[in-house]
């Protein structure tokens, strides 16, 4: 039977034909859904959280700033206490759940339409993209525009609140955005996202001078997606597991809706062996097993790696045997995913450096950093509850350094595992 030529293929299905549907509405739509699903689980999660008990209206403004948080933006906090007090907050911090809703649905949406192409031009997909990045835009100033607040902090009742009274130091915290900022970011975010799905998609198209690229850089950035969505399904069923044998239902939610890839991740890489170093002090606490927060929980910055861990608790070894035992699989998956013709030391290096990036990427986007505190005639903060500081940050480059290692280990192993399994490019005897 001879193959169908071009003309007898579904319109979709032909190489080089426009895709029908990828309009100014159909931007809009994928814009629209990414923009909805990031606000419904911002909104949830701190309703979860109790942020409905904040005071002047100041609920929505926050939904929009965690959103604005998610995508890159800048959220700035300030205070004001009258002339002879000043308060002074800095939150640094990515909403990693709402960020991963906001990415699935808006790499959906633009893979959506593309789907059954072999082959697409540059500047279609360019004139796609930039459809939903211009109306991203959009929706990212009015993000902005609605991120901001300020009220009062309560100092209570007794000699404090009448002396900040006497004085005229009523201490007000609020928070705004840096709409341009949040505006760069924010494209950024986008392209990253459109672009990892371009890569992680086998049946997405991609311009024809970019094919030979397809066979060593697709496995390996889908075998990394699906590590680290393996990594939150784990921690959701952890989670969902703590729900229902210990209570606290509200404050999982929240931690769920929020930051569950927050804590996910950051375990991933102490599995590899990275170290991070953090400290908690005053009312802040990280929604953290216990064993970690005691870690933080110190004078000056501690260092949180599986030795300072397993110190604590030694049954906390098994974080490097998942991390050892996933990263195996997704080794495997990648060399499966891969050519036939591919060797095994190729293998190993393409997931050296995918592994490589990906470490640097959840490093970068796993920093934490709070504070705020009271000062009264220049002289520190006033302690209590009203200041506190908190700080988790990675050890940057020997984390990359390790995820290199472990790459060019599993990507080796894997590819052995993988050579009884039949592969495209490989004949059958």
């Amino acid at each position: 039977m001879r193959p169908p030529i071009a003309s007898e293929l579904p319109v979709a299905a032909q190489p080089g034909r426009p895709v029908p549907r990828h309009g100014w509405a159909q931007a809009l739509g994928v814009v629209l859904a990414a923009s909805i699903a990031m606000l419904v689980v911002a909104a949830v999660g701190l309703w979860a959280a109790g942020a409905t008990g904040l005071p002047k209206g100041a609920y929505l403004p926050v939904v929009l700033a965690t959103v604005v948080t998610a995508v890159g933006g800048a959220v700035e906090l300030s205070g004001n206490a009258g002339e002879l007090a000043r308060t002074n907050a800095g939150l640094t911090v990515v909403p990693l759940s709402v960020t991963l809703v906001g990415a699935l649905v808006a790499a959906g949406g633009f893979l959506r339409p593309l789907r059954h192409r072999a082959v697409a031009g540059a500047a279609e997909l360019a004139g796609w993209a930039a459809r939903i990045a211009a109306l991203w835009l959009l929706a990212l100033v009015g993000l902005a525009a609605g991120a901001r607040h300020t009220f009062a902090v309560d100092v209570g009742s007794g000699t404090l609140s009448d002396l900040t009274g006497a004085l005229g130091a009523a201490p007000e915290a609020g928070f705004t955005t840096d709409v341009p900022q949040t505006a760069g970011f924010g494209l950024l975010w986008l392209a990253g996202v459109l672009l990892l799905a371009l890569l992680v998609s086998r049946g997405a198209p991609l311009p024809g001078r970019l094919l030979r690229f397809q066979a060593s850089v697709r496995p390996a950035a889908h075998a990394m997606v699906v590590l680290l969505l393996a990594y939150v399904v784990l921690a959701l069923l952890i989670a969902l597991a703590t729900m229902v044998t210990r209570g606290h239902a509200r404050e999982t939610l929240a931690v769920i809706l929020l930051g569950l890839p927050n804590l996910a991740w950051p375990a991933f890489t102490l599995g590899l062996g990275a170290t991070w170093k953090g400290r908690v002090d005053g009312p802040f606490g990280l929604p953290v097993p216990t064993v970690l927060a005691e870690v933080l929980r110190t004078p000056d910055v501690s260092t949180l790696n599986l030795r300072t861990v397993t110190a604590h608790d030694g049954r906390w070894w098994w974080l490097a045997g998942v991390a050892a035992l996933l990263l195996l699989a997704a080794a495997f998956l990648m060399a499966v995913r891969s050519p036939a013709r591919i060797r095994a030391w190729q293998h190993a290096l393409h997931l050296a450096v995918a592994l490589a990036l990906t470490m640097l990427t959840l490093c970068l986007t796993g920093r934490i950093s709070a504070h705020y505190g009271l000062s009264l005639l220049g002289i520190g903060d006033l302690g209590g509850n009203l200041s506190g500081e908190l700080l988790l940050a990675p050890v940057l480059w020997p984390a990359v350094g390790l995820g290199a290692l472990w790459g060019l280990l599993a990507g080796f192993l894997g590819a052995l595992l993988a050579r009884p399994v039949q592969r495209r490019g490989e004949v059958a005897p």
